[in-house]
């Protein structure tokens, strides 16, 4: 389930960080490379519609098996169309949802990664809108 806070778009101008171009080994270190510094534009590399993309904050742990925790943020574009396999942002009757959205023939269902949580499946008279198209999920660590 997600918590709506006023939905906001990005702010103007450039978010610039440092960035290697040699990337991180998460097993065995690699010997030094020569690591040159750029600056990236965050925002440019994750937000292809910015008039369309929102960030929203995550409640719960239904979707923990694909990497989206409690407490993250998600950023969703609205201008993108929904595909199945496609994670999302649903309102199910009213209340904002985030699940890996699955479409057959004449069916529709969102579903959970985590085994806890049940999917969801329409029922008769069941109101269901699939808000947007998750692009990114911005996970803080604590320091």
């Amino acid at each position: 389930m997600l918590t709506l806070s006023q939905p906001q778009s990005l702010p103007p101008g450039p978010f610039l960080i440092k960035s290697f171009a040699a990337s991180v080994q998460a097993g065995f270190p690699s010997p030094a490379e020569d690591h040159q510094i750029e600056r990236i534009d965050l925002m440019h590399q994750l937000v292809k519609h910015p008039q369309a993309t929102f960030m929203l904050r995550v409640a719960g742990h239904s979707m923990r098996d694909a990497g989206i925790l409690d407490g993250a943020v998600v950023l969703v574009d609205r201008a993108i169309k929904p595909e199945s396999g496609h994670i999302v942002v649903a309102v199910v009757d009213g209340d904002f949802t985030c699940k890996t959205l699955h479409m057959g023939r004449n069916s529709l269902r969102l579903v959970s990664a985590n085994p806890d949580f049940a999917d969801i499946v329409p029922k008769e008279g069941q109101s269901i809108e699939v808000w947007g198209v998750v692009v990114a999920t911005i996970v803080q660590h604590p320091t």
